[in-house]
């Protein structure tokens, strides 16, 4: 199974690390690598990670990485992150299709 990453997921990934390129770019690039790393282990256990609470879809999950949420739908032919965002925040669903 593949991995796919929306265009909301890749602008917040460039959003992280611009965020922690102020203070240490390589610690940037680093931190959003294993972001990535993470989300592409999903293929090996797509059900690891829990329902989103704020949605209660089962189809609908995320991981948990270090204060950061993963949140990715499986689908028949993939597995599609829709979303990266600190986990202290809720999620945003305006704009999302889900």
């Amino acid at each position: 199974m593949k991995i796919v990453w929306s265009q909301e997921a890749l602008d917040q990934l460039a959003e992280v690390d611009d965020y922690i390129s102020k203070d240490s770019p390589k610690r940037a690039a680093i931190f959003v690598d294993q972001l990535v790393a993470q989300a592409e282990g999903l293929p090996d256990n797509p059900g690891m990670g829990r329902m989103v609470p704020e949605i209660g879809n089962p189809g609908i999950r995320e991981l948990i990485f270090k204060k950061y949420r993963i949140v990715y739908r499986l689908k028949s032919d993939c597995i599609e992150v829709l979303t990266v965002f600190e986990g202290h925040r809720l999620l945003r669903m305006e704009g999302m299709e889900f």
